[in-house]
């Protein structure tokens, strides 16, 4: 149970726990977890995500596996589960979008994106993550924890970046920039 303070910007609520958590991803010591993650339900989208996602297929194709895009073409790249809409695993672990750099898992939408061949980064809450949004009236930003990301809470430290501070871009991907700026001003950093 959460007992941190809460703090709102406009209708925003931001666990504080977002704001005073050292993260900085370490993918060499945990090989891209958060996309292959044991687990029965992937990675939440939203309608628009699938449209776009659907859209660039064709060009994502060129990154994955032959395993997951016999996945995607036998069943989809999304289901909906208790009435949420979520990206597919293959054998509920791996995303069907994964792809790896040698032992390290990565997302293939992403690597497109940085390719220059799509404009859509990736879904946005894989790109908030560790932040999970609720929703309770409005947003609510809140920290997934998961003992995978245990060596991004020591390079968050050595780096002395917090989990706001990492997923700075995927926030004012969300918000906008002058949304951001009043996160920074409360969080006093």
């Amino acid at each position: 149970m959460f007992f941190g303070k809460i703090i709102a910007i406009e209708d925003v609520l931001i666990r504080e726990e977002v704001l005073n958590t050292p993260f900085a991803c370490d993918l060499k010591k945990c090989k891209g977890a958060c996309c292959t993650m044991d687990s029965e339900f992937g990675a939440p989208v939203n309608e628009e995500e699938i449209e776009q996602l659907r859209e660039l297929l064709p060009v994502v194709k060129d990154y994955i596996s032959q395993e997951h895009w016999d996945e995607i073409q036998q069943k989809g790249f999304f289901e909906k589960k208790s009435d949420e809409l979520l990206l597919r695993s293959v054998n509920n672990r791996a995303c069907v979008f994964v792809y790896y750099e040698g032992d390290v898992a990565k997302c293939s939408i992403e690597k497109a994106y940085f390719d220059g061949k799509i404009k859509f980064r990736k879904p946005i809450s894989c790109h908030l993550f560790p932040i999970r949004i609720a929703k309770f009236g409005g947003d609510i930003l809140r920290y997934e924890k998961f003992s995978e990301c245990a060596p991004a809470l020591d390079n968050g430290k050595k780096q002395n970046t917090t989990i706001a501070e990492f997923c700075k871009d995927s926030l004012i991907r969300l918000y906008g920039e002058k949304w951001y700026s009043k996160l920074k001003e409360k969080s006093g950093r």
